[in-house]
């Protein structure tokens, strides 16, 4: 494993408490329901960016637990590994600062459908890092949007928020790398 990506696991379970604590506050106070993300540039608040990220991440959740079963490829296993442990660990600290996504839509069912859906073998592989590839861009790509909408904020919870995402872009920047490799590698 990568120790950059070991770093920043560590560094994320250790900021993890401080940013908890800090930003229930904001979220209780604040329906995230109530805020509906069309764009990017939506995406302004540390609880807007939670609620985006935990509808992906359990796209990531359902997708992985598949392929740790149905992949055939050494690296294309190896990643579901990782993202399932990682699926599960971000559902789990978003969950516990209050965030709520607004559930699966059809077109997350859809995604995640095409993924089981493949059949085993080299067809699977490159449905299930194909779906991750997207889903990384999309998440990389809100990140970076909220770091940039959130420049300046002053508010202990969402300057928190801002340091997660940061936190975040990192991986999902490193995702989106190691999947276009495996691409390469399913393709070659």
């Amino acid at each position: 494993m990568d120790r950059r990506t070991i770093l920043t696991g560590l560094l994320a379970v250790g900021a993890a408490p401080i940013i908890l604590a800090q930003t229930r506050l904001v979220l209780a106070a604040t329906p995230l329901a109530a805020m509906p993300i069309t764009s990017f540039a939506d995406v302004k608040t540390a609880a807007q960016f939670y609620s985006t990220v935990i509808g992906r991440a359990e796209i990531s959740l359902a997708t992985s637990q598949v392929a740790s079963e149905k992949a055939t490829q050494k690296n294309a296993l190896e990643f579901a590994g990782f993202e399932l442990g990682e699926a599960i660990t971000v559902n789990m600290v978003l969950k516990d600062t209050g965030a709520m996504g607004p559930g699966m839509d059809a077109d997350a069912h859809g995604m995640v459908e095409k993924v089981v859906s493949a059949g085993k073998g080299k067809a699977f592989d490159k449905a299930y890092i194909g779906l991750q590839l997207e889903n990384h861009e999309y998440l990389r790509d809100l990140a970076d949007a909220f770091i940039h909408n959130s420049t300046g904020v002053t508010d202990p919870a969402e300057v928190q928020g801002r340091h997660l995402s940061m936190l975040m872009l990192a991986v999902f920047k490193e995702h989106v790398a190691i999947c276009k490799r495996i691409t390469k590698e399913l393709d070659a």
